[in-house]
């Protein structure tokens, strides 16, 4: 079994072919496979070190602020008159969002190995930041892509990412989102694999990007689990994070796999409407299939064709989903749905009058679960959400939809 950053290995996967169950694996060009061999050794080399974890220590306190707080979200509890919802505050992590555990891990494994140049794909721009930050922060070059649709929707991101020195790049290809991004990713890690460590931003891609990604999130849990037992005694009764590649569902999910007794949901992006180019909900609309080098669903048509995807949210437009995430709906651990454009401005709003946090619109599909489910459960149970960013950088894209009172 493979060693674990945090706490000891919750499951037997990845195998060490890189697979969870029947998913995951690793499906790249040749022109990878020393690249991608040379950083699953170098990530086992570090796990063995206690100084890498030592380092990450201490950047995790002293540069990204964690422990994050758990916040007891005591407005929105009794306007849906149901049980205690709790949020995990991950928008409080420096660059407001989780992906900097990923980032930053990730940015010191690169400087562990001697690579001098970062690139990275981003869709909701928070992990183009947080690896732009990372990148400052040790000195490495740093060339994030970008859809040009996600660039026009997250302009504030964009220039975050410049002003910290950052090159970045806009693709101009296919649905010009995040899957299109992840491309031209890949192409320039194929190009200058000597130099160049690709930062991948979610639990996708070929091994051992997901198994990489999974450890560094999974403080989130390791901080809940301990945080909600000093605070409430006991576990939570459900766990609710957004899904999009599944970094910060994974995040939480994984430190509580093994309580039964804790239920979990991922929620997708249900977009318009469950119909081929409208949503980006790959357990209601998707099928087995391989994207960007790994097997899990995947949004495509009877040709093996990708499907275009739609989400408000630039972060949960993709067209796949992490195979952990596929494998945990397999043996039915964890279960997904989905949250609708409509739910999820509706739910982006009703946190910000109520609880005076603006969650990203990605959070926000959690929240709007929540706002659905709540009112069914006793007044006894708790409800942890993890609040995977902040709103900030979506208020000039929510505003579009979005009409106030003056």
């Amino acid at each position: 079994m493979l060693k674990s950053l945090f706490t000891e290995p919750k499951t037997p996967y990845p195998d060490d072919r890189g697979r969870y169950g029947d998913f995951g694996g690793r499906f790249v060009p040749e022109t990878l496979m020393f690249a991608i061999e040379e950083l699953e050794q170098a990530f086992k080399d570090a796990l063995n070190d206690p100084k890498f974890a030592e380092d990450f220590a201490h950047y995790a306190k002293h540069y990204i602020g964690r422990p994050t707080p758990l916040y007891y979200a005591e407005r929105l509890s009794n306007y849906l008159n149901g049980c205690r919802i709790y949020f995990k505050r991950e928008d409080l992590a420096h660059t407001g969002a989780h992906k900097i555990n990923n980032a930053l891990g990730q940015c010191l494994l690169a400087k562990r190995m001697g690579k001098s140049r970062i690139i990275a794909e981003t869709g909701a721009g928070q992990h183009g930041v947080a690896t732009a930050t990372a990148s400052a922060l040790l000195g490495l070059e740093c060339c994030i892509y970008m859809g040009t649709e996600d660039m026009e929707r997250q302009r504030l991101n964009v220039f975050r990412m410049r002003l910290l020195g950052a090159k970045v790049i806009g693709v101009d290809s296919g649905s010009k989102t995040l899957k299109d991004a992840i491309n031209e990713a890949l192409r320039d890690w194929s190009l200058n694999v000597r130099n160049t460590h690709y930062v991948l931003g979610t639990v996708h891609g070929p091994h051992p990007f997901p198994w990489i990604c999974r450890e560094f999130q999974s403080i989130i849990g390791v901080e809940a689990k301990k945080q909600i037992l000093e605070m409430e005694g006991r576990l939570p009764n459900l766990l609710v994070a957004c899904v999009g590649g599944g970094s910060n569902a994974i995040g939480l999910f994984y430190e509580f796999l093994n309580d039964s007794q804790v239920e979990m949901v991922g929620v997708e992006a249900g977009g318009i409407k469950i119909e081929p180019g409208q949503h980006a909900s790959r357990f209601a609309g998707g099928v087995f299939g391989m994207l960007h080098g790994a097997q899990s669903y995947v949004l495509q048509d009877e040709y093996g064709q990708i499907g275009n995807t739609h989400s408000v949210s630039a972060g949960l437009d993709y067209a796949s989903v992490g195979p952990e995430h596929t494998w945990l709906n397999s043996i039915k651990r964890v279960k997904y749905t989905y949250a609708t454009d409509e739910e999820a401005l509706n739910a982006f709003q009703l946190c910000s009058k109520l609880e005076g946090i603006i969650p990203a619109l990605e959070s926000a599909h959690a929240i709007a679960y929540v706002i659905k489910e709540a009112p069914k459960r006793k007044r006894d149970e708790i409800i942890l959400v993890n609040l995977s960013g902040r709103g900030d950088k979506d208020v000039e894209h929510a505003s579009k939809f979005i009409k106030l009172e003056e």
